[in-house]
């Protein structure tokens, strides 16, 4: 069902939701705060993962050294 919703028919009345609920002067400003927050979202994902990345080598480095 889920893949009804989401095919091109769905997109299709999608945008047409969001056309009429926003309007035409909001859509821009509506896909730049997407833009940025998407942007944003990746950065802190990205600084997740160093730091994870970053305990575990320091966690299996130091595990080493007391045995």
């Amino acid at each position: 069902m889920l893949a009804e919703i989401f095919g091109l028919d769905g997109v299709v009345v999608l945008v047409v939701v969001v056309a009429v609920l926003f309007g035409g002067t909001q859509i821009p400003k509506l896909a730049r705060s997407l833009g940025s927050a998407r942007s944003e979202f990746k950065k802190g994902l990205a600084e997740v993962q160093d730091s994870s990345s970053e305990t575990t080598a320091g966690s299996s480095a130091h595990v080493g050294g007391e045995a």
